[in-house]
């Protein structure tokens, strides 16, 4: 039986960062987004790995820029 491909992190508030091309909603990056599909499941944890890091990076900076 083949293990079960990671959900798509896709929270449908798509638009992306005018300087990185990663999307405000999941974080993750345009390629990351178009390549998705084909990823296997090891690819899509890598990626949801990284959009958690952009994500995490995000909230301090936001919290940063309220001080």
């Amino acid at each position: 039986m083949a293990a079960e491909l990671p959900a798509s992190p896709c929270v449908r508030d798509c638009c992306l960062d005018d300087r990185t091309d990663t999307c405000v909603g999941c974080f993750r990056t345009l390629t990351e987004i178009t390549g998705w599909h084909t990823a296997d499941a090891a690819e899509r944890e890598a990626i949801l790995a990284r959009c958690e890091q952009r994500r995490c990076a995000h909230e301090a900076q936001q919290r940063a820029l309220r001080r």
